[in-house]
């Protein structure tokens, strides 16, 4: 059995590493290459640096971090946020990052995911899915206000014709650091993206980010459920148990997390010796 992953999540606002909840009320949780050199030689298993208002703000991610953190740091490293061409990721895997996530572009241009699959190889590929549970009344409107042209007439994609049952539950998939309404079912978007070219999902319950109540087990098992490819748990760590049951009860491959890590409520070696403790695969 592969081992399941602890990625330390590093979200960057003007070259800071910073964490909110539900995607506001920012704090402090200080300098991203020195987070990233203290999870390195804490164990952790990846990296992921995620710049959170690059995409809103139009602007390039952070090379400089990235290169200054290359140097020290011998993990996997992800880097997310305002890729918008073939060339971003070229130059980020230049810098040295092993793998880009991407969230923005993907929905507003699908067969960018295709054309850099196909030039850079799938594995380096993650598609970042930003979702949040919405009301099922929206079913019954056939407002397409938030879907994008492409899928406007592609319905199979878009929220629109879930059927609306009590147990029925379905998320929204937001882009631009969590400000935009996109109308697409985050199950069926994760399924579309593996199609054609992901190599990896990182999901991120919007709900629960932050929060420190766990994670959405229900969304995080549906979309693992959904896809072959594997699927990183995110939003709503605060205890231990929460990693495991992500794992365990929401089926993710891995678990990414921030608070827990940051503010040193834990350290991943305590995780990953409680996660050994109850029967779950880890790199010790």
């Amino acid at each position: 059995m592969l081992a399941k992953r602890i990625i330390p999540c590093l979200d960057v606002r003007d070259g800071r590493v910073v964490k909110g909840i539900n995607f506001v009320n920012i704090r402090d949780a200080g300098d991203p290459v020195e987070n990233a050199v203290f999870y390195d030689e804490q164990g952790a298993d990846e990296l992921t640096y995620l710049d959170i208002t690059a995409s809103h703000e139009k602007r390039k991610i952070m090379l400089d971090v990235v290169e200054k953190t290359a140097t020290d740091v011998f993990i996997p490293l992800t880097v997310g946020g305002g890729i918008g061409s073939l060339d971003d990721i070229r130059d980020l895997l230049n810098a040295g990052c092993d793998k880009v996530s991407i969230n923005t572009t993907a929905v507003n241009n699908p067969e960018f995911i295709a054309q850099a699959s196909a030039r850079f190889g799938s594995q380096c590929i993650v598609v970042a899915i930003d979702a949040k549970r919405f009301n099922k009344d929206k079913v019954s409107t056939g407002d397409k206000d938030g879907l994008p042209e492409w899928l406007k007439g592609n319905k199979p994609l878009s929220y629109l014709d879930i059927v609306s049952h009590d147990d029925t539950a379905a998320w929204e998939v937001f882009t631009h650091g969590g400000r935009r309404a996109k109308g697409i079912d985050a199950v069926r978007w994760a399924r579309y993206m593996e199609e054609i070219g992901a190599g990896e999902i990182l999901l991120t319950s919007m709900d629960r980010d932050g929060t420190k109540i766990g994670y959405d087990i229900e969304l995080t098992r549906a979309v693992s459920e959904a896809v072959n490819i594997p699927v990183i748990a995110s939003g709503g760590a605060g205890e231990l148990s929460h990693l495991y049951d992500a794992l365990a009860d929401g089926k993710a491959d891995a678990v990414l997390a921030a608070s827990i890590f940051h503010f040193r409520e834990h350290t991943i070696r305590e995780a990953k010796e409680y996660l050994h403790s109850r029967g779950v695969t880890m790199r010790l």
